[in-house]
């Protein structure tokens, strides 16, 4: 690939793939996630784009990185949607 961005999950990708937790009910975080957010009125097409921002940073230090998924942060970023300091990390 001689764009570097291919290698990385586009936007597209990645609300697709918090669609796809949602509807396996894996990660469980996820659905109660977003039931948390639209119940507190942030639109269902925010929130899944919140989520995808929090599953993004996970999937960005498997690739840059060649980290491990950490599942216990991408909790812990969900639960602290919809702020999202830890973008700026």
């Amino acid at each position: 690939m001689d764009n570097q961005e291919d290698s990385y999950m586009t936007e597209e990708t990645l609300i697709e793939t918090v669609e796809n937790q949602i509807a396996d009910g894996e990660p469980k975080k996820v659905k109660a996630t977003l039931m948390r957010l639209v119940m507190t009125g942030t639109p269902r097409e925010e929130a899944i784009q919140w989520m995808a921002c929090a599953l993004g940073v996970e999937v960005f230090d498997v690739m840059k990185n060649g980290a491990s998924f950490n599942a216990k942060r991408y909790d812990q970023h969900l639960d602290e949607l919809p702020n999202m300091d830890w973008l700026d990390d």
